[in-house]
């Protein structure tokens, strides 16, 4: 059996069975190593070069970490909070029913413009969830907003903003990776209009994102009315870097807008230049030196703050870093080639099975990694000779290698797609990683961008 598909299988089987991630990757790792004839040697030191190979990443995360508590700090995500709260405030839902399904919408709405700004006009990533959404759970709870629907929302946000808008970490996946990828492989990518290739694929899911809001989780849930410990702890902790005993300070806002500001100008000026790949690093520290120039974070406070950010960034951080080790001990077998060639080689004689098998490895192998942007160098090298052999069309090329390479990023157990939702939807233990954020991000998501990917391979 191919090494690669078992230690895929056996992560994800350990992951839904409540082992912790970090460990699931290690183990999958090893039984991957030992089947692909690396030994039991050989298969650790694989997964530590690739452990230093996700250092840069965990830093990025704990510096996005460090600059979202600054803004934090400045009050924005409070008066948000404080906004939501006010409205749902005293409203009962039997009398007010139609305030509440506003509030309740807009609340959802607002999860969804969050995480699509935070991948390139405020370019945070994921730390801004574990700040902005804590706060809003008592609302949440009141409205009886069924946290699926939220974490479905946040991960469409996260995932389909990169894979289809060429900005900010966009571009980074669509022009730099993919078609630089492709364009390394071979292939005449000139004229190709990327937003025509994944249109098809965001619109599939978009379409899971409706099924997911309107259908599957519409209904009302009920939560505990428990205060989450973030929340509680941002209300009664007068230490607390991110406690608000004074009233919001205007100065502190716009020290922040500019600190978002400058943040977003530093990585588009990156990302244009050879330096794109050290742009998020770049990008939150100049933030962050924002902040401490202009005495929007307080000198006395700066070291509570940033220690905070980077604490609440690294587990997820931890998990990057080892997805890196697992990535590694899976490209170190060499079992990553002949899965793909087989796949396709099966279904030789037809461009549709052969599209389709593509795309699913596409999903069993970044469902391992963890991550789309790791994911497509690998493939990509692979893809573009059997497409062409296939007779695919450039466009149908970077259409189906652009979605084997996002598929399993929503739906992943070490993808900070999911990592994300979960570290503010669970901050009162009440929202499971791999049954409310994993299984439904990857049913909304995975399935309908798998059909979508197929269709545009047809097709374009």
């Amino acid at each position: 059996m191919n090494s690669v598909l078992v230690a895929v299988v056996v992560m994800l089987i350990l992951a839904v069975s409540r082992v912790h991630v970090v460990l699931a990757l290690f183990i999958g790792a090893l039984v991957g190593g030992l089947l692909g004839g690396l030994g039991f040697d050989g298969t650790l030191v694989a997964f530590q070069d690739g452990l230093s190979g996700g250092a840069r990443i965990a830093l990025s995360y704990a510096l996005l970490g460090a600059f979202a508590m600054a803004v934090a700090q400045s009050g924005l995500p409070q008066l948000l909070a404080n906004y939501i709260i006010k409205s749902v405030t005293g409203k009962d839902p039997a009398e007010n029913q139609k305030a509440v399904t506003v509030v309740k919408w807009s609340l959802l709405g607002g999860f969804t413009l969050m995480a699509v700004l935070s991948q390139n006009l405020i370019p945070v990533h994921i730390a801004f969830i574990p700040l902005v959404v804590p706060p809003l759970l008592a609302a949440m709870n009141k409205l009886r907003i069924d946290r699926r629907a939220a974490a479905c929302a946040m991960t469409f946000g996260l995932v389909t903003t990169y894979m289809f808008i060429p900005l900010g970490f966009g571009s980074i996946f669509l022009n730099d990776i993919l078609l630089g990828n492709i364009e390394t492989a071979g292939m005449d990518i000139s004229g190709i209009n990327i937003l025509q290739a994944m249109g098809i694929p965001a619109l599939g899911m978009f379409l899971g994102l409706l099924v997911a809001l309107f259908i599957s989780y519409r209904k009302p849930r009920e939560y505990a009315e428990t205060p989450s410990e973030a929340a509680a702890a941002a209300s009664t902790t007068q230490d607390s870097p991110a406690a608000s005993a004074e009233p919001i300070s205007s100065y502190k806002i716009i020290v922040a807008l500019i600190a978002i500001f400058v943040t977003f100008a530093i990585q588009v000026w990156m990302q244009a230049t050879d330096f794109e790949a050290n742009s998020l690093l770049v990008g939150a520290l100049a933030g962050l030196a924002v902040f401490m120039l202009t005495g929007g974070v307080n000198w006395r406070q700066a070291d509570d703050v940033f220690t905070e950010g980077m604490k609440m960034m690294a587990l997820i951080g931890f998990i990057m870093i080892s997805a890196q080790g697992f990535a590694a001990v899976m490209t170190e077998t060499g079992d990553v080639q002949p899965l793909v060639e087989a796949s396709a080689n099966m279904f030789a004689g037809s461009k549709a099975a052969a599209a389709l098998a593509m795309l699913v490895v596409g999903l069993i192998v970044t469902m391992g990694i963890g991550s789309s942007f790791s994911t497509l160098p690998i493939i990509a090298a692979i893809y573009v000779p059997l497409c062409a052999a296939l007779g695919f069309s450039p466009l149908a090329t970077v259409a189906i290698i652009g979605t084997a390479g996002a598929l399993g990023d929503a739906g992943s157990p070490a993808s900070d797609s999911t990592l994300g939702p979960t570290s503010g939807l669970n901050a009162d233990g009440q929202h499971d990683h791999i049954r409310d954020s994993v299984i439904p991000t990857f049913l909304h998501f995975n399935l309908p961008l798998l059909a979508a990917g197929w269709i545009a391979a047809m097709v374009l």
